[in-house]
């Protein structure tokens, strides 16, 4: 039967338009012009001034050809022209692809050439290992350099030499202010590309949607309670999940982006007494750094600074650590493949009044869906059943909704596996518990997470196999109070051979990107199964007392 709702009642322009991040900032360059938008170094940028780079960058693209379903790839640190390609990259419905600046050569070739990227905007920072990637890789895109003139006299190394044929900001001096930039055809297209960290080979490129950033966008200002004009710090890499899509978040209402290069404890506490800093985003490192900071290097700051971090939730004494020094902490739960956190400890306040332990089984649970997803569930993957919520039984964490990826790019297959039975596959293992808040007890795939960046054991010890003297190797996280989490290798050796810990650790690092690298090397008889499967959970257990 039809509705008399359905009749005559059908979209037009006037009530539908597609959701988009890109009209946040265009909102919120007319309604606060004069408002600081970005604070970098000495430079100050207007909400009118980011508007107007914005566009000036789609209008260089465009007349670079660039336009629907281009992959524009980016280098770049927590800086201005990152905040910039999140917007002036999709104004020309072209997709962001934020390259991880810690990986090495041969990963960012491989990205550059599936990504199929017509432009690439590199830091000077980064130019010997992206030249590097370009003498490898088969793509050939237009590159262009952007030379930070807030690069720092305590720079770690000194800027590499230029590698392409354009300087970022001669390209957008070439742009027109006036160009009529384009919304998305439909808010279904893809307006970034993000790839997880590689476990049995080659990494996957995780598609994201104008809807999905849209809607995470507002969620990220729910969650995160940011009210008017919130403050920004960066220490989250803006390379992860697009910051956890809160490049975007903060046009919504006005909010100053504060950059950061680098992560180190003075800039922080810096930013953070003298812009006034209300929030930010980051792994556990980022707290350590915080609270273990030289007393000359700390700031005192009246307000309280809300802190999100994900990866596994931070102990007691770090979350007293953290508020000590003027820090609120909220546990976040998330993928690549769900646009960054979906997930929110979400704390009650009669759970202030329980007692340590209590308290502590709470904060210790990644907690309830993000209000823009629609389902989280614990599920028997084989079956599609939810498991019991009993806080025991354990299933695959699973999630639904408009803030999950689009899917994985030119692999049909692995996107149907992550989503059957019509939910997404997290691959993360975890129980319900009877209030509906889910915790993770392993991870399937067993991911190292350390440092707020996604290891690959099985990546680290094909590595290790390759070896000459490796007999056998399993690699397996090792809780670490620094880091969260940190590669802890276990390797046989063949007969006779005399290889030393320190020899094995190098030879990772003449084949990995170094935070990928084992920083503990255990040489024993592997525990295996009758059918020589090694048991990994053995391991673990050793591993806290390496």
């Amino acid at each position: 039967m039809t509705s008399p709702y359905d009749l005559d009642l059908g979209k037009n322009p006037a009530n539908h338009q597609p959701l988009t991040p890109l009209t946040y900032l265009e909102r919120a360059a007319k309604v606060f012009p004069a408002h600081v938008a970005i604070v970098h170094g000495d430079a100050r940028v207007t909400y009118a001034e980011f508007w107007r780079r914005s566009v000036k960058l789609a209008s260089a693209l465009s007349k670079r050809g660039i336009g629907k379903g281009d992959t524009v790839s980016v280098m770049l640190s927590n800086t201005p022209p990152m905040l910039e390609a999140h917007f002036g990259v999709p104004m020309v419905k072209a997709v962001l692809h934020s390259l991880n600046t810690r990986l090495d050569a041969a990963i960012l070739a491989f990205q550059l050439d599936h990504a199929e990227s017509k432009v690439l905007i590199v830091d000077r920072e980064f130019s010997n290992v992206v030249r590097e990637a370009l003498t490898i890789a088969k793509a050939k895109p237009l590159v262009i350099d952007f030379d930070d003139p807030d690069y720092g006299d305590d720079a770690p190394y000194p800027k590499g030499n230029r590698v392409g044929s354009l300087d970022y900001q001669d390209f957008v001096a070439s742009g027109d202010e006036g160009f009529s930039w384009s919304m998305p055809d439909d808010e279904w297209d893809a307006i970034s590309l993000n790839y997880t960290s590689g476990t049995t080979g080659n990494p996957k490129g995780v598609v994201y949607h104008h809807r999905g950033a849209a809607l995470m966008a507002y969620a990220n200002t729910v969650h995160a309670g940011m009210g008017r004009h919130p403050v920004y710090l960066w220490t989250l890499p803006m390379f992860h999940c697009n910051g956890w899509c809160f490049p975007w978040t903060l046009a919504v209402t006005g909010g100053t982006h504060v950059c950061l290069r680098w992560v180190r404890a003075k800039a922080m506490y810096d930013a953070i007494a003298d812009h006034g800093v209300t929030h930010l985003c980051g792994a556990p490192i980022v707290m350590s750094t915080l609270i273990n900071a030289p007393a000359g290097d700390k700031r005192d700051f009246p307000q309280t600074v809300t802190f999100n971090t994900a990866a596994a939730p931070p102990p007691e004494a770090v979350l007293s650590g953290m508020a000590d020094v003027g820090f609120a902490v909220t546990h976040l739960y998330g993928l690549t493949e769900t646009y960054g956190p979906a997930v929110v400890n979400e704390w009650l306040a009669d759970w202030d009044d329980l007692p340590k332990g209590e308290r502590t089984a709470k904060k210790a649970r990644q907690g309830v869906r993000y209000a823009a997803l629609e389902g989280l569930s614990v599920r028997d993957p084989e079956t599609m059943q939810p498991t019991p919520a009993d806080g025991e039984t354990i299933g695959e964490v699973m999630f639904r909704g408009n803030i999950v990826m689009k899917g994985y790019l030119k692999n049909e297959e692995a996107t149907n596996a992550a989503f059957a039975g019509g939910w997404f596959h997290s691959g993360d293992l975890g129980v319900m518990h009877p209030d509906g808040y889910i915790q993770l007890k392993d991870r399937s795939k067993d991911i190292i997470i350390s440092g707020g960046e996604n290891i690959s054991s099985i990546e680290v010890e094909d590595t290790l196999y390759k070896h000459p003297d490796v007999l056998s190797a399993a690699v397996v996280a090792k809780p670490d109070p620094k880091w969260g989490e940190t590669p802890c290798a276990f390797v046989e050796l063949r007969p006779g051979a005399d290889t030393k810990a320190e020899d094995i650790i190098a030879w990772c690092r003449q084949h990995l990107a170094r935070f990928k690298c084992p920083r503990y090397v255990t040489f024993v008889e592997l525990p295996k199964t009758s059918t020589g499967k090694i048991q990994k959970f053995k391991l673990r257990e050793l591993a806290k007392d390496v």
